[in-house]
């Protein structure tokens, strides 16, 4: 048996945050990782999507541009080149990892899986290892529905999608979440003929429901978007897929058909193949491990972070959660994971970015005021002719403090920040209106919002 002060059970960037820190500060560092390294987002999440969502963009920006009073035609789209592109981004990504990795010192690589045997011990092989600290961050993969069909047709993830070489003529997306809208925004993009079916009343369940509202109105004008709606049977017919679904309020069903289908509704663990009910780890529903608000385990010395708990599915948050957990691990003194204020961006068109409270969520347990604008209050909006997009703010009444906003229109992930870095430091409006803002700069959206508070 090998002994180690450290060891951390994934490779992907929540992992390998940790691992940095541990080094850094002179431990002796096991890595056991199943899969390629960089998880998620350097191989099928954050990298690879955004990549194609980009090219995404300048192509509706194309499209678009008529509104301008210019005329503009896109005589050709590559697909295998912007395909290709993506591909080399994410080598590029894993490349650098992996020599990272390779070149480290006090570091032991196992490229292999592993599973606990008992407490604080894994069989990786024929090694057995035991570890001081154990840190899980073994990711996330697709949650596959048990629809009638869908294994017999087969079917594209996010992962799968990415071997594509050729463009679909039709593409039918099962689900309505960040995964499936961004992927409903390139393929449409492109040219492909999508239709989109989510079992909620909305896309991106738990967003503002002013903000979904229009992100469906928006994108039911390049696609077919039902909602409430669940997909009961998926059969293989000629030239592609039917799928039989039914309203889930009316009871109606009907029929669709596409060339090929993709599945991205929601996702699960990766920690059942660590079985680590054999090391006395509590696990969730779908397998997700439980943490406290420190992100211990039940399990003295045994931390858990990134998607593997399931709480904010995002590589900033996972980030910040490597912050916090080693941070645990190694003083007394211990801090507050606060899951309440990740911010997040969802990179459709139009784009949505978020952070903090939605006003229903706000009303429950505050006095709020709220705070609207649209892009057209401000002087770049009119000059972007930017008709729909908005933001609004949500504010207690008494201190000011600036519980959330939320944001749909372009350039949202960035705008948002300053809020971000608000929320963080638990600042009054007064922070962000009482500084002065470049003017007639975009951001004037924010200091307008919050200049409407009622």
């Amino acid at each position: 048996m090998k002994t180690y002060e450290v060891v951390v059970i994934g490779a992907g960037d929540v992992g390998l945050g940790i691992v940095f820190k541990a080094l850094s500060e002179g431990y002796k560092v096991a890595l056991i990782n199943r899969g390629p390294v960089g998880g998620t987002c350097v191989n099928v999440g954050c990298v690879p999507s955004k990549t194609l969502v980009y090219a995404a963009d300048r192509i509706t920006e194309i499209l678009e541009a008529g509104k301008l009073g210019i005329q503009a035609d896109i005589r050709g789209i590559d697909f295998g080149a912007i395909m290709g592109w993506m591909r080399s981004a994410v080598t590029s990504g894993r490349t650098s990892l992996e020599k990272a990795i390779r070149t480290s010192e006090n570091l032991d690589f196992y490229d292999e899986i592993g599973h606990f045997v008992e407490e604080y011990t894994l069989q990786v092989k024929e090694e057995k290892i035991r570890g001081d600290k154990i840190f899980i961050a073994t990711g996330s993969r697709n949650f596959i529905p048990p629809i009638k069909g869908l294994e017999t047709v087969g079917y594209l993830t996010n992962e799968s999608v990415l071997d594509l070489t050729t463009r679909p003529e039709s593409l039918l997306i099962i689900g309505g979440g960040f995964i499936a809208v961004e992927y409903a925004h390139f393929f449409s993009a492109l040219g492909t003929k999508v239709a989109m079916i989510e079992r909620n009343r909305s896309l991106i369940a738990g967003t503002e429901p002013e903000i979904s509202a229009l992100l469906q109105r928006k994108m039911g004008k390049r696609m077919e978007i039902s909602t409430d709606t669940e997909v009961v049977e998926v059969r293989r017919v000629d030239g592609g897929c039917a799928v039989r679904m039914q309203n889930r309020e009316t009871g109606e069903e009907r029929e669709i058909s596409a060339e090929r289908i993709m599945v991205a509704t929601g996702r699960r663990s990766n920690a059942d193949w660590l079985m680590p009910e054999r090391a006395g780890i509590e696990v969730e529903e779908k397998g997700f491990i439980r943490v406290d608000e420190y992100l211990r385990t039940n399990k003295e010395n045994i931390w858990a972070l990134g998607d593997a708990i399931g709480k904010a599915m995002f590589t900033h948050a996972g980030d910040k959660e490597a912050e916090i957990a080693w941070h645990n691990a190694t003083h007394a003194e211990k801090i507050v994971m606060d899951f309440e204020m990740v911010p997040y961006a969802v990179f459709t068109q139009p784009q949505i970015a978020s952070v903090g409270l939605t006003e229903e969520q706000a009303r429950k347990t505050h006095e709020v005021l709220v705070g609207r604008a649209s892009y057209s209050d401000t002087v770049m909006g009119i000059a972007m002719r930017e008709d729909e997009g908005f933001a609004m703010a949500v504010v207690e009444k008494n201190t000011r403090r600036i519980l959330g906003f939320h944001i749909i229109g372009p350039e949202a992930a960035i705008l948002i920040q300053e809020v971000v870095n608000a929320v963080a430091n638990n600042s009054t409006v007064e922070s962000i209106t009482g500084t002065m803002h470049i003017f007639p700069a975009l951001s004037d959206l924010i200091t307008e919002t919050l200049s409407n508070l009622e």
